[in-house]
């Protein structure tokens, strides 16, 4: 946003003085400080900072807004917001009753008193103090005045301030306000990170099914958080040959999004230099082990599929998928070894199942079998793996898509308004079977 040149809001002129000052009564004289109101006005001021876009214009809108309530108060007239451009801060907007400045007028970062709010966050000073150049503040029109350090940038926002304020009160308040804006600020960035990391994790997962023959493959992830640590992935390997993964990173938020990252790329990596998945398993699990992120341990469960309906597999300490045949037998995918991490030379199985025509692999994460609900007794239960294979064994025969639609229903049925406490994540590979063929017609009467 444009910082130079901003219009105060009404009411609050960037020349002259407001309508107190009109009458010739001076400055309006602070009255006895009540504490518990400062901390009150503190908060709605803080709070109406909310809409901002920026940092640049929460800074504004803070600017004004102490004038708006802090006039009277506290005798606070005006202003300067300052933005650090190099060895120098620059005056971007001058607002209230303050001197009007031209725009870009500079002061070095090393002038005392800047040293001096960068270092204690707050400071109050008046005319005559020996850290002050004389010039200076008569150019800046300057008898008294506070200032306070904000966000990291930084900005200091420069307060005129009547000859008979009382100080403790500036100080109380400007500080508390300080500490509460730079909060705000602080999460503000966080959360432009975390929307950030979301936006790489949204680009790293499947776009598209993959085309297998028959096969329908298709996944679902719901995150607790902006970012999570479950992770979903078809790779085509060839147009013979889809692998499936699915993983589960200890943790919530960027540190397990940033561990799937890893996963995704160690994944993508092996299959480029044509390992074979165990092989891949291992490297992906090396990987892992040296990650310098505080969530180190992941289940992973990978596989290939191929149009014969081979499918060999690696479950690295995964909630073991399941292959439910056509007629509802349901067997868990369970060959494979440790959990990717704390082993750095884990060993790793394959497993090998065939599909036919009717069956379907359902792979999902432990968000889903422990999500918290009512069970049938009433009393709190977890989801739990028998009602998840219900809900698939009911739906079989319906499309890959519509058994994850059902899953994802009966789980929200099941917890009732419960809060979600962690990451969610199905995929469903599915062998349809062929459609029934038609009756011929009957011959025609002879």
């Amino acid at each position: 946003m444009e910082e130079t040149g901003r219009e105060a809001p009404s009411g609050v002129g960037t020349g002259g003085r407001g309508p107190e000052h009109e009458s010739g009564g001076g400055a309006p004289r602070p009255r006895q400080i009540d504490y518990a109101e400062l901390m009150k006005s503190v908060e709605e001021l803080v709070a109406g900072t909310a809409e901002a876009t920026d940092a640049a214009e929460t800074v504004h809108l803070l600017a004004h807004g102490v004038i708006e309530k802090f006039r009277d108060e506290l005798g606070i007239l005006g202003g300067r917001i300052y933005r650090r451009r190099g060895a120098d801060f620059v005056v971007v907007a001058t607002f209230g009753a303050a001197k009007v400045l031209p725009d870009g007028m500079r002061l070095a970062a090393d002038y005392e008193p800047m040293e001096d709010v960068l270092q204690k966050g707050a400071i109050l000073v008046e005319r005559g103090d020996g850290s002050l150049d004389p010039r200076i503040e008569e150019s800046l029109g300057v008898e008294k005045f506070a200032a306070i350090r904000v966000g990291d940038e930084p900005y200091i926002l420069a307060f005129d301030v009547a000859p008979d304020a009382e100080r403790s009160g500036i100080l109380f308040s400007l500080g508390i306000l300080r500490h509460s804006i730079d909060q705000r600020l602080r999460q503000e960035r966080m959360t432009e990170v975390l929307r950030e990391a979301r936006r790489i994790q949204n680009s790293i997962l499947p776009q598209s099914a993959p085309s297998l023959g028959p096969f329908e493959i298709r996944g679902r992830t719901e995150s607790l958080e902006i970012v999570g640590g479950d992770f979903y992935d078809f790779i085509e390997i060839t147009d013979k040959i889809v692998g499936v993964a699915i993983a589960d990173v200890t943790g919530h938020g960027l540190p397990a999004a940033l561990q799937v990252r890893d996963i995704y790329t160690g994944l993508r990596m092996g299959m480029s230099r044509d390992y074979k998945i165990v092989r891949t398993v291992e490297r992906l699990n090396g990987i892992i082990h040296e990650s310098t992120l505080t969530s180190r341990f992941v289940s992973m469960f990978y596989g290939e599929i191929d149009v014969s309906g081979i499918f060999i597999y690696v479950n690295a300490g995964h909630n073991p998928p399941f292959h439910v045949a056509s007629g509802g037998r349901a067997t868990p995918l369970s060959e494979g070894g440790a959990v990717l991490g704390p082993i750095p030379g884990a060993s790793y199985e394959r497993g090998y199942v065939r599909l036919a025509p009717g069956d379907l692999v359902v792979l999902y994460t432990d968000g889903i079998v422990e999500a918290k609900g009512r069970g049938e007794d009433g009393q709190v239960a977890e989801y739990g793996v028998e009602r998840l294979l219900r809900v698939v064994r009911r739906n079989r025969r319906e499309s890959a898509e519509a058994i994850i639609d059902r899953i994802f229903e009966d789980l929200k049925a099941f917890g009732r308004g419960r809060p979600q406490s962690d990451d969610r994540t199905v995929v469903v590979v599915k062998y349809p079977e062929p459609p029934a063929a038609e009756p011929d017609a009957a011959p025609d009467a002879a």
